[in-house]
């Protein structure tokens, strides 16, 4: 049976829509709450397949509460209910994390089929990602080597190039082909969109609340990374752009250096720029895939990147040029990027812009919703290509200057 969660303000409103679930020998109403507080405990001790909750209630309402109990309790969708049927009141419920909307009155008819439905796309969801997430691995052996744990930077010289659409991917294509503990940190710490295309609550913990708590450390990190459903674990950036200004560039590099102890892969979103943020990534990263596109001013700026990394000591291997969009349609061959930029191409991700799109607006990553697709098997051959050949730690480099610091 389906259990429920009843959640409103007035006693009456709960006993009525227990009496309209009562005639359906598939639900079972497990419980009630009368407020968001409650609401929030109740669920935890539960954990009921549906949540049917009131939007406007004294106190914490139904938004809020909607907003915790969606982060701590992923698996448990919310159907909100509301007397008006406003458009505002339906965008503040999605953003909270609902999945359907009813507006009251409503038949029992209509408030069954709801839940029903609802639980059916949950178990659905479910099913996909299950058949993505490797089994749990053992524990790891005490003097495990560090050095087997690797920082992926992804990066492109230009905007546009599909960069973040390709890191959220390629840690889900490095967990399931790996089966290690994947963790991807959103650095583009000004207009970060890791959480949009994960469909994570903008209300979850960023990296922000690391720095309210001073100092990293292992226990500061584990109370801020996100718990993704699908087994990967999320660093988000701030939720504003102003918040980019407190996260400082050796602040930034000693995360990433303590996510390497506790994680097999650390996937990195860089940002299209070289600010000192994200050489300071580059040159704890093992290996950064260097993303472009069949378009000539992407080429260019990839060329002058490549110049830059020479000038840093960059070893070759530990660049992966990848190709995104890869449709010679446009008039460019894959042999003129490799002459314009005088070294090989590493790997190309085929154009499919119609299931990268779906993937975004729905916030579940393509190699998630559709394995079997040409682009999710092009991130799968990217991910065995970066865990089959790995670089040399960076731990184990010389140090080297800043770009900015030599000039």
């Amino acid at each position: 049976m389906i259990k429920v969660l009843i959640v409103d303000d007035i006693p009456e409103t709960r006993n009525h829509l227990t009496k309209l679930l009562s005639v359906d020998s598939e639900i079972d109403v497990a419980g009630t709450a009368g407020s968001g507080e409650e609401a929030i405990r109740v669920a935890m001790e539960l954990r009921p397949d549906v949540i049917v909750m009131d939007i406007n209630m004294p106190g914490m309402d139904g938004v809020a509460a909607a907003e915790i109990v969606s982060q701590r309790l992923p698996t448990s969708p919310i159907i909100m209910m509301s007397v008006h049927g406003e458009a505002e009141q339906l965008r503040r419920a999605i953003a909270a994390g609902a999945r359907e909307f009813l507006v009251k009155p409503f038949s029992a008819d209509e408030f069954s089929t709801t839940i029903k439905r609802v639980y059916e796309r949950e178990l659905g969801r479910r099913e996909q990602l299950q058949a993505i997430t490797p089994a749990p691995s053992g524990p790891q052996e005490p003097g495990s080597a560090e050095e087997d744990h690797q920082v992926v930077a992804v990066f492109s010289p230009k905007g546009g190039a599909g960069r973040t659409t390709i890191a959220a991917n390629l840690a889900l294509a490095l967990m399931s082909e790996t089966g290690g503990r994947v963790c991807l940190v959103d650095a583009n710490l000004q207009f970060g969109d890791v959480g949009v295309l994960l469909n994570l609550n903008p209300k979850n913990r960023s990296i922000l609340d690391a720095i309210e708590g001073g100092e990293p450390d292992a226990d500061l990190l584990e109370s801020v990374v996100v718990d993704h459903s699908t087994g990967i674990r999320v660093l988000l950036a701030p939720p504003s752009p102003e918040g980019a200004d407190l996260v400082t560039p050796t602040y930034l590099r000693k995360i990433i250096d303590l996510l390497r102890v506790t994680h097999d892969w650390v996937v990195v979103d860089l940002p299209p720029a070289l600010t000192d943020h994200t050489l300071g990534i580059m040159d704890a990263a093992d290996q950064i895939v260097v993303l472009s596109a069949l378009e000539i001013t992407t080429i260019k700026n990839v060329r002058l990147f490549l110049e830059v990394a020479d000038q840093l000591e960059y070893d070759r291997s530990k660049l992966r040029l990848v190709i995104n969009r890869s449709d010679t349609a446009q008039g460019i061959r894959i042999s003129d990027v490799e002459a314009s930029i005088r070294r090989p191409v590493d790997g190309t991700v085929v154009s499919d812009g119609r299931l990268a799109v779906l993937a975004v607006n729905r916030g579940v990553p393509f190699v998630v919703s559709h394995p079997e697709a040409a682009l999710s098997r092009d991130i799968t051959r990217l991910a065995r290509t970066l865990a089959g050949e790995p670089s040399t730690s960076a731990s184990t480099e010389k140090p080297k200057k800043g770009l900015f610091a030599r000039r």
